[in-house]
């Protein structure tokens, strides 16, 4: 087959780039500069995605696009219009590629969403497929709307297009939250977070890009959408201490209250980084394709422990 990744030099980008190869398949790696595109790929460099690119003369021939680029969610923002910037990215920049993609006659699109798109955490029940949209901030907003716009282009095309939300995704490469986490587990400095009681649904590279390649390859898919993550949901001081042994270092956990983390979130203005070690998200994966049967291959301790291993190997890269 002949594949389309956007973002292909990104973090999931560079992994299915990989992958999408080592399986034989013809690679488009369409990037916003020059010369970054991964090795062995056919490099289109599109510039900036909120801008009318021509997509025409990459998408010649092209069976599958998996559209992973996007504006993506920034902990401190620094446009005067936020919601501006991701809609004219993630919504406008998307349809253009998308409307693009189904003139020329590709027959499978691979939306990049976000589980942001049913909120910040969940309470009793784990999202999935039928939870209810309900984005609480521009990313998620943005992800949102370029869902349904895709959904009717889909109705008014023969291109299938799946979309794909997922929780935060782990593994060589990430940035962002987790590597902090990996870093201080690495420094051995002792973490306030021995009464967190809460469940995350993360998903590892390595599963997210068998998920990746299935919806691009696999014969005989519909429109529709796939809620995915790893199996198992951590609490957050399980994930520190699973981190922590995949490193090979000693677990250091402090036991604060819950509530004292929450009040120096707020006196410090990182309220939302606290949330996000507090709080419960969860995920089930689970499908509105009809006759969708996907598996995580790895674990969520195999994926952390692989993750460990490269991390002590390789760093931050």
């Amino acid at each position: 087959m002949k594949i389309l990744v956007t973002g292909a030099n990104g973090f999931v980008g560079t992994h299915i780039c990989q992958e999408l190869l080592r399986d034989g398949q013809e690679v488009i790696g369409a990037v916003r500069n020059k010369f970054t595109a991964p090795d062995q790929t056919t490099e289109f460099a599109f510039g900036d995605l909120a801008d009318p690119v021509q997509w025409a003369p990459a998408l010649e021939g092209v069976d599958t696009v998996v559209h992973l680029a996007a504006r993506v969610h920034v902990m401190r923002e620094t446009v005067s219009d936020p919601e501006a910037a991701f809609l004219r990215t993630n919504v406008e920049g998307t349809m253009n590629l998308a409307n693009a993609a189904a003139a020329a006659g590709v027959r499978r699109f691979v939306f990049m969403s976000s589980i942001k798109v049913n909120g910040e955490q969940t309470l009793d029940f784990p999202f999935d497929a039928s939870a209810i949209a309900n984005p609480l901030d521009p990313y998620g907003v943005s992800k949102w709307k370029a869902e349904l716009a895709l959904s009717e282009l889909a109705a008014s095309s023969e291109m299938v297009v799946i979309s794909i939300r997922t929780p935060l995704v782990y593994g060589p490469g990430v940035g962002g939250n987790m590597a902090r986490l990996i870093r201080l587990a690495s420094d051995g400095i002792p973490l306030p977070i021995g009464r967190i009681r809460n469940k995350r649904t993360m998903i590892s590279v390595w599963n997210l890009v068998d998920l990746l390649v299935t919806c691009a390859t696999q014969s005989g898919l519909t429109s529709g959408l796939v809620v995915a993550g790893d199996v198992y949901s951590p609490s957050t001081p399980e994930l520190y201490r699973e981190l922590v042994a995949a490193i090979g270092a000693q677990p250091r956990i402090l036991s604060s209250p819950v509530v004292l983390l929450s009040a120096l979130g707020k006196l410090t203005g990182k309220s939302r980084e606290v949330s996000r070690l507090c709080d419960s998200l969860e995920v089930r994966t689970s499908s509105t394709i009809e006759g969708f049967d996907w598996e995580a291959p790895l674990t969520f301790q195999e994926g952390i422990r692989r993750f460990g291993s490269r991390w002590s190997r390789e760093g931050a890269e």
